[in-house]
């Protein structure tokens, strides 16, 4: 599916809000219908096609047994129960050949004028003026902001976990360079193998 150039014709369109240049802690949000993303993901891959080229990597913030942050709860003030203020909210960076995207994936039991709202806040685009002023924006502004406090937290998280793994790799590879073993055909070599 990634490599498709024809559209093929969706069930549902993809709610999908991204912003031009893309570069930000957040690029943008997703929307999904349902809350199985995976069902929806290779609509919002193609549709990413065209910005990002090939898709070649998705990483999300978030484990499937995590409930999704409610952010009807804000907007209406209701009592968090305990432990629902670490929830983080759910981000997603799709990598492609020609770019990335940063997305706040916006839980699909949001109510629309909320979620709507939260995608063109998330996106940098134009509001429309009843969005002005409303308990409503408040509460997107917050959300946006708060997603990418944790995008900017979870990209410095990544990067320490790749130093992480990196650092034992290079050890190993610079103590084990290739070298020629008794089993190897003539003219290739093989890297010793970590018990030798």
């Amino acid at each position: 599916m990634n490599g498709l150039t024809g559209a093929r014709r969706r069930a549902r369109p993809v709610r999908l809000a991204l912003a031009q240049p893309l570069g930000a802690d957040i690029d943008g949000a997703w929307w999904p219908h349902t809350g199985v993303a995976a069902r929806e993901l290779p609509d919002l891959i193609e549709l990413l096609h065209r910005p990002l080229g090939e898709i070649v990597d998705i990483c999300i913030n978030w484990s499937v047994t995590e409930a999704a942050v409610d952010l009807s709860s804000i907007v209406t003030g209701a009592r968090w129960k305990q432990g629902d203020q670490r929830r983080r909210h759910r981000l997603m960076v799709v990598a492609g050949r020609q770019g990335c995207a940063k997305l706040l994936v916006v839980p699909h039991m949001t109510p629309q004028a909320l979620a709507t709202t939260v995608m063109c806040c998330a996106a940098g685009r134009p509001l429309q003026a009843s969005q002005r002023g409303t308990e409503v924006l408040e509460t997107a502004n917050s959300v946006v902001r708060a997603a990418r406090e944790e995008s900017s937290s979870w990209a410095a998280r990544r990067i320490h976990d790749l130093d992480a793994i990196k650092t034992p790799v290079a050890q190993w590879v610079n103590a084990n360079p290739l070298t020629p073993t008794p089993s190897s055909r003539a003219g290739t070599t093989q890297a010793a193998s970590p018990g030798t």
